[in-house]
């Protein structure tokens, strides 16, 4: 899953003569500071474009972690998987036969080949010894006797061939082949690992529970690769920005306590300082007063399922009271 955490603030251009009669209108209350919720978003997205074939949420929904999210075309990605596996079964094969030795019909010959020269060499190592026999009354010359000696020490040198090609046949390919073969099948293993995770990448899941924000495209659409599809605001992400003067800034430390109220008879909600800016700022940069805010509108959808919803939303007014 492609996260994009990303600020949704609300910002509005407020004139300083606004600002100051905003202010003067407004009855102060030294204990309340005013500030605004503000959401750090989930932008969900894929690394691989395709074709938005099925969105399993809707705006305003509620997601859990394992929860679809949506699915992009994936047929070429398939393919190539699939393609991947034949080639790893191909690669493991050919290093399973280079381990092995020849076929057992082949070993057979090989045998039956040793008993023949075995038989050769039984035979001319008789005549070699019927040779020597007569050599001392002249009846063979020392001709036939080197001829025989030749023919005992040729059908020795047939055996031992043999017999060290039954060896070889036993062993299987050498060890640099066998090395070249695993090497081979741990490529193909990798490119297999590789066509997974591409496949994985057009189906995303939620990693964890949070309100479905907002949709960013519609089934059938073109997606264009990295670019989010669906926006997620987990409740950790909610956040309250408010600005309160120097001298209160001075007395307050992370971690402190602090209440935050809004409109309409919700909460309070109990929070804490998590950060207090280094850096000075004029006014904040967005002004809600007493009067402003009964002017402000939010637009309202209702939907008729079991989803559960935030209970602040991103741009709300809020007013805060420190030290509760």
């Amino acid at each position: 899953m492609a996260q994009h955490p990303a600020r949704n603030a609300l910002t509005f251009a407020a004139l300083a003569t606004f600002a100051a009669f905003a202010t003067s209108c407004t009855r102060p209350d030294s204990g309340r500071h005013q500030g605004y919720v503000e959401g750090e978003f989930v932008y969900v997205a894929s690394p691989l474009a395709g074709e938005l074939e099925r969105l399993a949420v809707q705006r305003g929904g509620h997601v859990n972690p394992g929860d679809l999210l949506f699915e992009l075309e994936c047929g070429s990605e398939k393919a190539e998987r699939d393609g991947a596996e034949r080639r790893l079964a191909q690669a493991r094969a050919s290093r399973d036969d280079a381990k092995k030795g020849q076929r057992p019909s082949e070993i057979a010959s090989l045998e039956a080949q040793i008993g023949q020269a075995k038989a050769a060499l039984a035979l001319s190592e008789q005549e070699l010894a019927r040779q020597e026999e007569l050599i001392p009354s002249g009846a063979t010359s020392k001709t036939d006797l080197d001829r025989a000696r030749a023919a005992r020490d040729r059908d020795r040198d047939r055996v031992a061939e043999l017999t060290a090609d039954l060896k070889t046949a036993q062993l299987g390919a050498r060890e640099d082949q066998i090395a070249a073969a695993d090497a081979e099948v741990k490529a193909r293993e990798a490119a297999l690992a590789k066509a997974e995770w591409d496949l994985a990448q057009k189906r995303q899941s939620a990693t964890q529970a949070g309100l479905v924000y907002d949709t960013l495209y519609r089934d059938g659409e073109w997606v264009a690769a990295g670019r989010p599809v669906v926006a997620l605001l987990p409740p950790a992400n909610l956040k309250v920005r408010v600005f309160v003067p120097q001298a209160v800034v001075a007395t307050l430390h992370p971690g402190d306590r602090a209440r935050v109220l809004v409109d309409g008879g919700a909460g309070p909600f109990e929070g804490h300082v998590s950060f207090i800016s280094p850096q000075v700022e004029f006014t904040p940069p967005v002004i809600f007063s007493q009067e402003s805010r009964e002017k402000l509108v939010f637009m309202v959808e209702l939907r008729f399922d079991d989803a559960t919803s935030t209970k602040l939303n991103p741009g709300q007014p809020v007013d805060v009271e420190f030290g509760h």
